[in-house]
């Protein structure tokens, strides 16, 4: 992966990583670190919001890229994703590994957390033996504080031979001594002398001769990969590394006879004294964990030794096996609770004043002369229909986010993940699918999406076909709708009514889990057959969230981002609904023409025709589909809503509804096909019309199975 002048740099997989370099005298810098060390903090603290993102080549995995200008020069930072190693196990650490070894660029800043200094010295040891042109930046330094840590950045710097830079990334300190420290390296005015791990004996003896060989081939290239380096990776080589690495040499060192002789060799020297290929490895890391040992303990100081003892209380609560689930299901049922409690006023006041604005658009487009129709289709149909989403959407959304993005910032998201890891395991799926559940709590969209961070194929389409099973933001309001008019408007006291609605949810979220789980079972026993691949998930410490930038980060990145797609899928959509309600064939409209088509199939799953077909005029947005069943029943012509919850429910009575109904209708929602911006997105994901086929047909098939069984079983025993 290297990089050229204005424009891209060269992929490793076959592809062209863009990186935007205006003049010859921009640096290119690479971001790495271990996951969870503030990275991200720090970049977003270093270009603002001078960002743009997309995907590596020939990847799912995002990459992003910034800039900031410094002593005159433009410097171009690359946000690599969080990795511990560059023996690469993921999609992710082949990606890091790739532009940290290939990249061609100009320095490599190493973002480590000073709180768990000895974990990352590991990768901090790895990078040195690649480049001599790096910065180690010691972040969260105010947490050590807390915990008593002391680091002694002038012993590190000595110990690692290059240059250390003490940041509390979240306060703002340290960046400007980093943004020099960068600028120095990467321009060549800084020299450096990196540190160099020494290995065991027979590979140390290994790795020289085995240089002999190697260094006249990487001068006839040209080349300015580290011959050690290199030598070393040929010890330990894999496919994905032999690929990339023949890519950036223009050729197969394996294959070139003198070193492929001498390869072979030194590994039958190293098989006599008892070393296998597989154990080569294990040496190497062994040598990593010992001299990353030696240099924390020269360079920190640690006063309290129960530094850490809070967090591990935490988690000996949080994550028990008596503790861990109940406590994370009351979490979720506390977070239901306060977004069903603080949508419904801003939801009023927002539908009344967007629909006010109806009739003022109204007036308008007949002030300027516009046929009736037209006038009627643009405001009763689109404009009426992008309203609702936006005044139902927004409100849940812009509690619901915050609240999920600080149980993220605070640490306790990879603990969700660790509780459920045994769950998904039993199912053949993969550990880390957790979180995109949880991501889909949100947005089903964002929840796919979210399926980038699981490395195995085939685990990533389990968790990408599945994720549609947990009820999405737009879902909950029709949820919360039939659950109050039907099962807790008994209540007459507004507190308990709402308690009682929260745990009801949490009860259809929790079966929704539990489809999860069973569909990634039936789907890794049938067409993506397969066992569950292992993976390291680091328990983060705890931290104090920044809720400034929880809100900020949760309604810019998450809550218009979502909104947006809904928007834009809504505003056709709401043609098509006035179209159908509003267009006659003889004495009924096409809307009353295709629910009593679907009526008699429909009656089966306890629905009728008009509930079916709302379900499908509602594919572009969940939203929709209560007001349309409303249109449908009144014979509006266009989406209705009702002053009061008492008024929907003498509707739905009026028009044959029981709880038998209200139940299917909360089964079928829970369980049907995706909306349509995640069916695209899904589409975008799978680059498979196939998967997204049966991403669609599988959850739809699962709710009419059950909506038949629940139907048929209260027919039989007379009930409802």
């Amino acid at each position: 992966m290297g990089l050229t002048h204005q424009s891209t740099g060269a992929g490793a997989a076959g592809g062209e990583l863009q990186i935007i370099r205006n003049t010859p005298e921009d640096r290119v810098v690479a971001l790495a670190g271990n996951p969870n060390v503030g990275k991200s903090t720090v970049f977003n603290a270093l270009t603002k919001m001078n960002q743009h993102t997309g995907n590596w080549p020939g990847k799912t995995v995002t990459n992003a890229q910034g800039s900031y200008q410094h002593n005159g020069r433009r410097v171009v930072l690359v946000d690599v994703p969080g990795t511990y190693s560059l023996m690469a196990s993921s999609v992710e650490e082949e990606v890091a590994r790739d532009f940290i070894c290939f990249g061609g660029a100009d320095a490599i800043a190493i973002v480590a957390d000073a709180t768990c200094l000895e974990r990352n010295l590991n990768l901090i040891l790895q990078i040195l033996e690649v480049t001599n042109r790096a910065v180690v930046c010691v972040n969260l330094l105010d947490e050590a504080k807390k915990k008593k840590l002391h680091v002694d950045l002038s012993a590190l710097s000595t110990q690692l031979g290059v240059p250390v830079v003490g940041a509390s990334a979240r306060e703002g300190e340290g960046l400007d001594v980093l943004k020099d420290e960068i600028f120095l390296v990467s321009t060549g005015a800084s020299p450096t002398s990196p540190f160099h791990v020494r290995y065991d004996g027979m590979i140390e003896q290994a790795v020289s001769l085995l240089q002999t060989a190697v260094v006249p081939v990487l001068e006839c290239c040209k080349n300015r990969l580290p011959a050690r380096w290199l030598c070393l990776k040929l010890l330990d080589m894999d496919d994905n590394l032999r690929s990339t690495l023949a890519a950036c040499l223009e050729l197969d060192l394996v294959k070139i006879p003198a070193v492929a002789q001498t390869l072979e060799e030194v590994t039958q020297m190293l098989a006599q004294q008892g070393i296998s290929r597989d154990q080569i490895r294990d040496k190497m890391v062994s040598s990593l964990v010992k001299h990353s040992e030696t240099i924390y303990h020269k360079c920190v100081q640690v006063e309290n030794q129960a530094y850490n003892n809070r967090d591990r209380k935490l988690d000996k609560l949080l994550t028990s096996k008596r503790t861990g689930i109940p406590i994370m299901i009351a979490l979720l049922a506390l977070i239901f609770w306060l977004t069903i409690v603080g949508a419904n006023y801003p939801s009023a006041l927002l539908g009344n004043l967007l629909f006010g604005l109806q009739d003022k658009l109204a007036e308008w487009l007949a002030h300027i002369h516009t046929p009736l129709w037209l006038n009627e289709m643009l405001t009763g149909g689109i404009y009426r229909t992008l309203a609702w989403v936006v005044s139902v959407m927004l409100p849940p959304m812009a509690i619901f986010f915050p609240l999920f993005t600080l149980l993220e910032d605070s640490g306790y998201l990879p603990r969700i993940a660790f509780n459920m890891d045994k769950f998904f395991k039993k199912a053949h799926a993969h550990g880390k699918q957790a979180l995109t559940m949880c991501m889909g709590f949100g947005c089903n969209a964002c929840g796919v999406v979210g399926c980038r961070i699981i490395d195995s194929p085939r685990e990533r389409l389990i968790a990408i076909l599945t994720n549609n099973f947990v009820p999405c933001n737009g879902r909950f309001p029709t949820l919360i709708a039939i659950i109050t008019i039907f099962f807790t408007g008994a209540f007459v006291i507004p507190a308990v009514q709402s308690v009682f609605s929260a745990l009801l949810l949490l009860a259809v979220v929790l079966l929704g889990v539990g489809m999860t789980l069973l569909m990634s079972r039936l789907l890794s026993k049938t067409v993506l057959k397969g066992m569950p691949s292992s993976f390291a998930l680091e328990l983060p410490p705890y931290r104090r969230p920044q809720i400034g930038k929880v809100i900020v980060r949760s309604i810019f990145d998450r809550t218009l981002f979502v909104l947006g797609r809904a928007v834009a899928v809504a505003a056709p959509a709401g043609l098509i609904i006035w179209l159908f309600a509003n267009l006659q064939i003889g004495e009924n409209s096409v809307l009353s023409h295709c629910t009593g088509f679907l009526d008699p199939f429909a009656r089966l799953l306890g629905l009728d025709g008009t509930i079916l077909m709302a379900f499908i005029l509602g594919f572009p947005a969940n939203e929709i589909v209560l007001p349309i069943i409303i249109m449908s029943y009144l014979c509006t012509g266009t989406i209705t809503d009702f002053a009061s919850l008492d008024q929907l429910r003498l509707l739905l009575l009026d028009n044959g509804w029981t709880w038998v109904t209200a139940l299917c209708f909360m089964l079928f929602s829970l369980l049907h096909f995706p909306c349509g911006t995640t069916c695209w997105t899904i589409l975008k994901e799978t680059k498979s019309w196939k998967w997204t086929a049966l991403a669609f047909a599988l959850p739809t098939a699962t709710g009419m199975v059950l909506c038949a069984l629940v139907s048929g079983a209260a027919r039989l025993f007379g009930i409802g």
